[in-house]
């Protein structure tokens, strides 16, 4: 079972900061499963500012649910910086923006969270993210967890994916 009590603060902050600036959230998420979706709708009041969440755990569902090019996925991995942009900016088209002057943000995962399916190129523990906001470039970033355990690595995955929320939610 995983513990997941202690992002429960993280979330709350995000969801906050969301409430504060007026911004959508979306996920897309392949190796966390939902865990991120799951623990900002935790949080009371994320009613407010949680648009969706896309588990896109096959390669079918990314290209589906989020736009994600079959052949990018092809090319360069399901996990890997071009895929997980691509899955940021199709959450991010895909979330609802009522007001014209709100502002939406998505964070995408994917990565090999194990026991198995690593290689010498992709280990187990390694995750790709991106954030992806109206208006801004989006951003990735590589986590590298090491093989933690598969629990452990969805654990990580899930309290960096709700840090980039919060770190793209506190730029102007």
């Amino acid at each position: 079972m995983l513990a997941l009590d202690p992002l429960l603060p993280l979330a709350a902050r995000v969801i906050e900061r969301a409430i504060a600036r007026g911004v959508m959230l979306s996920t897309a998420e392949s190796c966390t499963g939902g865990l991120v979706a799951g623990l900002l709708t935790s949080i009371a009041g994320s009613s407010a500012v949680v648009d969706r969440g896309f588990v896109t755990y096959s390669n079918v569902a990314k290209a589906d649910m989020l736009g994600v090019e079959p052949r990018l996925i092809e090319r360069v991995g399901a996990v890997s910086e071009e895929v997980a942009v691509a899955m940021a900016e199709g959450a991010l088209g895909r979330t609802t923006v009522a007001a014209p002057a709100r502002e939406a943000l998505a964070v995408s995962i994917t990565g090999i969270a194990g026991p198995g399916g690593g290689s010498a190129e992709k280990p187990v523990g390694l995750v790709h993210f991106a954030a992806a906001r109206t208006s801004r470039p989006t951003r990735p970033v590589e986590r590298r967890f090491y093989d933690l355990g598969r629990d452990d690595v969805r654990l990580a995955a899930a309290e960096q994916a709700l840090k980039l929320l919060e770190e793209f939610l506190l730029e102007d």
